[in-house]
């Protein structure tokens, strides 16, 4: 490309042939010779006359230079004109690779990144250079493919909620090591990660390496804890840099399930810090509702930090059999559970008449052997509706007849009387050890110190039970630790004291995880590795780059051990996970992650991503050149007398040469509210019931949107007693969609996607009774799903949607009868997939009733391909605007179209008052029961 005054060329040997203009312009002005004068007497007759036509002996000088400008424009606009261009640095025109950090710290400026590599694409193209992608977070061979294949795939790249590892960098440098030399556009989001300067130099030797790089400082946040009373947050940055403040949001659900912000507090980072620590006082109510800390204005996955049960503190009451004297603390019976469970639950004390109004989540009772009624009576209830009882034996049990006779209900087993010394003076045994844990226990994959070992022990009778109630065996076989389930609850018996009396259970770190397996087994902070050896955990959601979590799907579970000690990838996507106990939260970033600026060598180039777009300027020459001459026509018209009067020639040529630069002012149903007043729109939607369309930036499709809701809301006029309004265009961005009882949302595959804030009102329309009608318009081509372009587009516009599972629509579907009976739902197509929520999984038919009860209320998205707009659509007079099929079958199948639109509306505006009306005999019937 050459550059001439800031404008580049990309054929710039055709501007020689503006050299011709000066001799076109000589010919133009030549003259012929003067005629010879002669006077003759008749031409007194012809004085007055006036011819029709009218040839002028010099051509004017503004139309000269008017055939010169078009000339002109031709020749400059088929040199290739380039505004804003950039030469390519590198030279030659082999492979280039693009190589991407590809992590969720360059999320917040993805869409500028797109932007840079496109223009990227584009000058590789004009090159002629073959262009191959690499991912550093997720490598693969890369293929060197025109760059204009992989312009047109460029939407499809995302950032990765997770950061690139050495291995990752190692695969990088083993894939390059076989590729042909090439030069390298690296796109960095501006952190530094360990063995990236070993693949800088491997690059290097491949070719010239041209860095992009992410302005800004990374930002990120710990995984939240709880300690002293708070939730304690650290944010964390790349870089040193100035004083400032960073609002962090606490999101969670209110009452009513409302996604909203909880909670907002304020960390400040000092001058020259790198974290800043925040400390958030919340009652345990709201705490247990949150969902994720985020960064107020970030929107990646460092920037949010997941909360799984960790911040929900279990409430554990501790009640000891026996006082407790200051100076013999170790002796009590208490202090060793208080070691184990201080840091992990909210411990409190007191007698059992007292705690039990506070409703725990679990009671500890240390060598208790006997409970009056009055308390025994309030515990089993406590226990049936969920709560844990956790004993520990001693020599009160021990000499008690609690649980001999006969099963306690507050006791797991039976006892024998006495108990059991081993290891003792009086005794021929050794200290036992325990015997590993089975996989039906909850201590399964905790490893067993081999100098725990118990001398003393209250033995369980033999019963048909006992075996399955075991959860922790001495070598013997002998029964450590069992549990049985009551109503909700469970009651777990230690067979030894709480106190290093009987064994050295109590002096062990195997304590405290047997301690927090049980009583904590939701309890706050982030468990050891170890602690999780032998589980499997289950992803329940997971996030992307940009932080948006959604279902998991059929993930593979993954490995206790692996899932908090492994970092974040391919195999272990940051999320939710779960058992059947509780749920762990894998963050992007651990507590222990460091956020370090990118520094490159001084030969390396770096730029950043702010550039300005070329922007090729031979389209709109060559137009002007048209207009230019077509100006030049009518002008030579206008001249010889042909088109106007010679005194309005000027006037008519500039009208004509300005008439194609005059901007025609939209339609009034295609303003936004920044043409029309807000409160005016929200007045006329809310006077009366209005269907509304999605605009989508196709003027033609909208308009279609238009008159097909026009002539679904004649059809509502005519059969029903709804009487709708006119129907409305809602611009997502900025309308209110409250008005509306449904939506109608046409899908092109080019339509931009909406804003985070126009999702979150999409998502509370949903939620609050509004219905979306999604219409691919593909159902000639494609059925539901990606097979089409319409189809990916959809599944992208989808995405962020709160939309619950869906099903074809049955045929008992309530959408079937609200009307019309129907079960076909054909539109400008026929095809039958239409989809709607799923009904849930216990919908039965009642017996002697054609159709299940489904659906207790409306469906808030359907989902088809069938161009249902194109069926309604009318034009001004009431005629159809579009042909549908051919013949009487056409005029059937457009007659089903608004069938199938009167039930919508009807389904809308009444929800599942139709499937109740058929089930009102079975319902009457088990009133009558």
């Amino acid at each position: 490309m050459t550059i001439l005054g800031g404008i580049g060329f990309t054929a710039p040997w055709l501007l020689l042939a503006l050299l011709a203009l000066p001799i076109l312009w000589l010919i133009l002005r030549a003259v012929p010779p003067a005629p010879v004068r002669r006077r003759f007497p008749g031409v007194a007759l012809l004085l007055g006359l006036k011819d029709d036509e009218s040839v002028s002996d010099r051509t004017p000088w503004w139309l000269l230079l008017l055939r010169m400008l078009a000339l002109a424009a031709i020749i400059i606009g088929l040199a290739g004109p380039v505004l804003n261009p950039v030469q390519d640095r590198a030279e030659g025109k082999g492979p280039l690779l693009i190589l991407l950090d590809g992590s969720w710290a360059g999320a917040a400026r993805w869409t500028q990144q797109e932007e840079a590599i496109e223009a990227q694409l584009t000058r590789a193209a004009r090159a002629g250079r073959p262009v191959g992608f690499l991912s550093l977070t997720d490598p693969d061979t890369p293929a060197f493919q025109s760059a204009d294949i992989w312009r047109s795939r460029l939407a499809g790249f995302s950032p990765a909620p997770w950061q690139p590892d050495v291995a990752q960098i190692g695969r990088v440098a083993e894939i390059i090591a076989d590729l042909p030399d090439f030069d390298t556009l690296w796109f960095s989001d501006g952190l530094d990660y360990d063995g990236r300067s070993t693949l800088l130099d491997r690059l290097q030797d491949r070719g010239r390496v041209e860095v992009h790089q992410v302005a800004g400082n990374a930002m990120a946040i710990a995984p939240a804890r709880y300690a002293d009373g708070a939730v304690q947050l650290t944010l964390k940055r790349a870089a040193p840099g100035a004083a400032r403040q960073v609002t962090v949001e606490a999101q969670g659900r209110d009452p009513a399930g409302n996604a909203r912000v909880l909670a907002r507090g304020t960390a400040d980072f000092a001058e020259a810090a790198k974290e800043a620590e925040l400390s958030l006082s919340l009652p345990a109510e709201l705490r247990a509702r949150i969902t994720s800390f985020d960064i107020s204005g970030q929107r990646s996955a460092g920037a949010r930090s997941l909360v799984d049960d960790g911040l929900q503190r279990r409430e554990v009451a501790l009640i000891g059999g026996r006082g407790q004297r200051e100076e013999l603390q170790l002796l009590s019976p208490l202090h060793y559970i208080e070691q184990a469970l201080a840091p992990s639950a909210e411990l409190i004390k007191g007698s059992l008449t007292e705690v039990l109004p506070a409703n725990p989540d679990v009671i500890v009772l240390a060598d208790i052997a006997t409970l009056s009624e009055a308390e025994t009576a309030p515990l089993l209830e406590w226990i049936d509706a969920g709560g844990m009882l956790i004993r520990f034996a001693g020599p009160r049990i021990a000499a008690s007849d609690v649980s001999r006779m006969a099963e306690d209900p507050l006791m797991p087993v039976r006892l024998r009387a006495g108990g059991r010394s081993v290891g003792g003076a009086m005794s021929w045994g050794e200290p036992k050890t325990l015997a590993p844990f089975r996989d039906s226990s909850p201590f399964f994959g905790l490893a067993i110190p081999p100098d725990v070992s118990v001398s003393a022990q209250v033995v369980a009778q033999p019963d048909p039970s006992l075996a399955e109630r075991v959860i922790a065996a001495l070598s013997d076989g002998t029964p450590l630790v069992t549990r049985k389930a009551s109503g909700q609850g469970q009651i777990v018996l230690f067979h030894v004291t709480a106190t290093a009396e009987w064994s050295s259970l109590p002096l062990s770190g195997l304590f405290v995880q047997m301690l927090e397996r049980l009583a904590v087994s939701s309890a706050s902070g982030t468990p050891e590795p170890a602690s999780l050896e032998g589980t499997t955990w289950s992803p329940l959601r997971v996030m992307d780059g940009y932080g948006t979590l959604s279902e998991a799907g059929n993930l593979q579970g993954v490995a206790g051990e692996v899932l908090l000690s492994q970092p974040a990838g391919p195999g272990l996507l940051p999320g939710i996970y779960g058992n059947e106990d509780r749920r762990l939260a894998r963050n992007a970033i651990s507590a222990e992650t460091e956020l370090t600026p990118s520094s490159w060598p001084a030969d390396v180039p770096v730029h950043g991503l702010a550039l300005a777009p070329e922007r090729p300027l031979g389209g709109w020459l060559l137009s002007l050149s048209l207009l230019l001459l077509l100006a030049d026509v009518l002008a030579s018209l206008a001249l010889s007398g042909r088109l106007l009067a010679r005194s309005n020639s000027a006037a008519a040529i500039a009208l004509l040469v300005f008439i194609p630069f005059l901007q025609v002012p939209t339609a009034q149903a295609q303003q936004g509210p920044s043409e029309r007043d807000a409160e005016a729109f929200a007045l006329d939607a809310a006077a009366e019931v209005a269907l509304a369309h999605v605009l989508t930036g196709n003027r033609q499709l909208d308009d279609v949107a238009k008159a097909g809701l026009l002539g679904l809301t004649d059809t509502l006029f005519f059969r029903t007693s709804v009487e709708p309004a006119p129907p409305i265009g809602v611009d997502l961005e900025r309308d209110e969609l409250s008005f509306f009882p449904i939506l109608y949302w046409p899908v092109t595959p080019d339509q931009p996607q909406p804003s985070d804030k126009a999702y979150a009102k999409l998502n509370e329309y949903l939620r609050s009774g509004g219905l979306i009608l999604f219409d691919t318009r593909d159902a000639d081509i494609a059925g539901f799903g990606a097979a089409s372009p319409n189809g990916r587009k959809l599944q992208e516009l989808a995405a962020p949607l709160d939309i619950p599972p869906l099903e074809p629509l049955p045929d008992d579907h309530v959408l079937t009868r609200t009307f019309y009976l129907l079960q076909d739902f054909p539109g400008r197509h026929t095809s039958r997939d239409v989809w709607v929520e799923a009904a849930p999984p216990d919908a039965e038919k009642v017996e002697g009733m054609p159709f299940r009860n489904l659906n207790d209320g409306v469906t808030p998205v359907v989902i088809g391909g069938n161009d249902w707009a194109s069926a309604w659509a009318i034009t001004s007079n009431g005629a159809p605007l579009l042909p549908i099929g051919r013949g009487f079958s056409g005029e059937r199948q457009r007659e089903l179209a608004y069938r199938f639109g009167v039930n919508l509306i009807m389904h809308v505006l009444t929800g599942n008052y139709k499937s109740d009306q058929v089930h009102v005999p079975a319902l009457l019937d088990r009133l009558g029961q």
